[in-house]
């Protein structure tokens, strides 16, 4: 029996109209996404890709179309319903790290399992177990703000992480990092999806960091263009040398 999609979008359309202005931010987007895939979004400014990361989290409804998580139509749920699945199903990792400054590393992990009723102890145990996943755990207890740029992303990646969800969506996650430090966190990102089946949306301007996924998806002009196979089997520098050309073409 096939599996299904971690996330199937059928007719995408999403039209932003203020009275004055109508921006069609999308328009009929097609798109599934295989459990444990990791899938990379590029495109210029405007395309619509982080509307597409926004509707798939179910952050926004779409104008037209329907976005399925495990099958459930979102704009069939009610609100509710749409938070528990937000809250335990999919997990959000942002350019800001969306860190609170007042808690700790640990304290910002354990928070999406205190919210959802997770007793305190089993909270930041997991908490802890989620810091050492990602290679931080030795920070655990520093404030935020006397973490590395870096080490706030990872921070944020294992608050993502550690409900277990089925789906990971990253929106520029390297976007405030020095090149170095955005490698190490797509590095983790690669090694979350071949080792651990995490299915991973990524949106990223950066065509070396979309290199590291199974899939690139272009968007232009809220339209798919081009949907690439990345192939993991093919050498690297091949796959770069061809992402290089696409940023280019940007």
């Amino acid at each position: 029996m096939n599996e299904a999609p971690a996330v199937e979008v059928c007719g995408l359309t999403k039209v932003f109209d203020s009275g004055e202005a109508r921006v069609e931010a999308l328009r009929g987007v097609d798109l599934s996404v295989r459990r444990g895939e990791f899938v990379s979004v590029m495109g210029p400014s405007g395309s619509g890709k982080s509307t597409l990361l926004h509707l798939v989290g179910g952050l926004d409804l779409p104008t037209e179309g329907t976005v399925r998580v495990e099958g459930t139509d979102l704009a069939m749920l009610k609100d509710d319903a749409l938070t528990l699945l937000r809250r335990r199903r999919i997990g959000f990792v942002f350019q800001a790290f969306n860190l609170i400054d007042v808690l700790t590393a640990e304290e910002n992990v354990a928070l999406p399992l205190l919210i959802d009723g997770v007793a305190e102890a089993e909270a930041h145990r997991r908490a802890a177990e989620g810091l050492e996943q990602v290679g931080i755990g030795h920070r655990r207890g520093h404030w935020p703000g006397k973490l590395s740029g870096g080490e706030q992303q990872r921070v944020a990646i294992a608050r993502a992480l550690v409900t277990g969800p089925l789906l990971l969506l990253a929106d520029e996650p390297t976007g405030n990092l020095d090149s170095a430090t955005g490698d190490q966190v797509l590095a983790l990102l690669r090694r979350l999806a071949d080792e651990q089946r995490q299915t991973i949306l990524m949106v990223t301007h950066d065509a070396r960091q979309a290199a590291r996924a199974d899939r690139l998806v272009r968007l232009r002009d809220g339209r798919v263009v081009e949907v690439q196979d990345l192939g993991r089997a093919r050498p690297a520098h091949k796959v770069l040398e061809e992402m290089s050309e696409i940023a280019d073409e940007e």
